[in-house]
């Protein structure tokens, strides 16, 4: 393995670099969904306690809960001036945790096969260079300029293709993430809205 690392050339360090950070974040964001994992049955819970008017239960549940229970519960606490604010707020600070590192991922995707394109170009200059210098006299070399340029190559599409994957996933994981906050804070805001038209006609 460290045979081919060697002969894929200067490009296979960064390369190498761009494979490390895209483990790095997979780990972090497969942690991070593990640790806010969350069932919309506990949401389904906090909206029932506020039906009931239990709000003080409602924002203790919401407060132990993820990220749509941590919007939820902005919108409950009792200090709140305007729901509706305090959980579009809150919403805004929950998605850009959800999407933290993607970035990194994003770019290593579109990077890493433009570094081993980059070998590419590298390891057939070498090769050319060296085919004007002997001629065809020493074959292994110009030989060995090419398999530089073929090893940097592939390993530039194949940490392109192992962040593709998680990449694509967690983005899907964001995307349905917001759509139950978002459901789940314009149902709390409709039921806060209807209680104060009830109190207010009462």
């Amino acid at each position: 393995m460290l045979e081919l690392f060697a002969k894929g050339g200067v490009m296979m360090y960064p390369l190498l670099l761009c494979s490390l950070a895209a483990v790095t974040v997979i780990i972090e964001r497969a942690i991070f969904w593990w640790r806010n994992r969350e069932k919309a049955t506990r949401a389904e819970t906090i909206l029932a306690l506020v039906e009931k008017q239990k709000d003080k239960e409602a924002y203790e549940e919401a407060k132990s809960g993820s990220f749509i229970g941590r919007v939820l519960a902005a919108g409950l606490d009792p200090q709140t001036q305007s729901p509706a604010g305090a959980m579009q707020v809150a919403a805004t600070v929950e998605i850009g945790r959800m999407k933290a590192g993607l970035t990194v991922l994003d770019t290593i995707v579109t990077l890493a096969p433009l570094l081993g394109l980059l070998g590419t170009i590298i390891g057939m200059i070498q090769s050319f260079q060296i085919m004007a210098t002997s001629g065809i006299a020493q074959p292994h070399a110009v030989t060995g300029g090419v398999a530089e340029a073929l090893l940097a190559t592939a390993t530039g599409l194949l940490v392109a293709i192992t962040a593709l994957i998680p990449y694509n996933y967690f983005m899907a994981k964001v995307e349905r993430s917001t759509s139950s906050v978002e459901e789940y804070a314009t149902r709390l805001e409709l039921m806060l809205r209807a209680r104060e038209v009830r109190d207010a006609n009462s």
